[in-house]
């Protein structure tokens, strides 16, 4: 892998971003873009671009929301059409990441690290992006353990 890795936790309203350094290993949440309405994209693409360009990023993870029984849902759907619009416009690979319970494991994350409940929504989508992304890390690392 030569470049950093992007990691994105797609909401209707808000998209947590992690990134990794630039030899792969270490996954750090980095900020969690907002947005008024669901739809209105442009902003969050534009920004999430920023990113990309800033920090010489060459791949992107998207998290993908499954149900419990591991089936797609509704939210799956929407996180990869903002994957797709992320490609058009970068060109960049972009990959799914199953992404259950992670919210609920940043959440856990944040507690145990003192940060007042009030506060966790500030930090919740950047911390459950790096969690996502670390997810997809080991799994690559197994697939290319098990396939050199």
């Amino acid at each position: 892998m030569n470049g950093r890795v992007i990691g994105l936790d797609y909401g209707s309203r808000t998209v947590g971003v992690s990134v990794t350094d630039a030899l792969g290993i270490t996954v750090q949440p980095l900020e969690t873009i907002t947005r008024k309405e669901e739809n209105k994209l442009r902003r969050t693409c534009a920004r999430v671009e920023q990113i990309i360009k800033e920090l010489g990023v060459t791949e992107i993870v998207v998290g993908l929301p499954l149900h419990l029984n591991g089936e797609e849902s509704a939210s799956s759907a929407k996180a990869q059409a903002f994957g797709e619009m992320l490609h058009r416009r970068t060109g960049l690979d972009v990959h799914y990441q199953d992404e259950r319970l992670t919210t609920v494991e940043a959440d856990e994350i944040l507690e145990e690290t003192g940060v007042q409940a009030k506060d966790r929504k500030t930090y919740i989508d950047a911390v459950a992006a790096s969690l996502i992304l670390e997810d997809f890390l080991a799994a690559r690392a197994r697939r290319e353990k098990k396939d050199p």
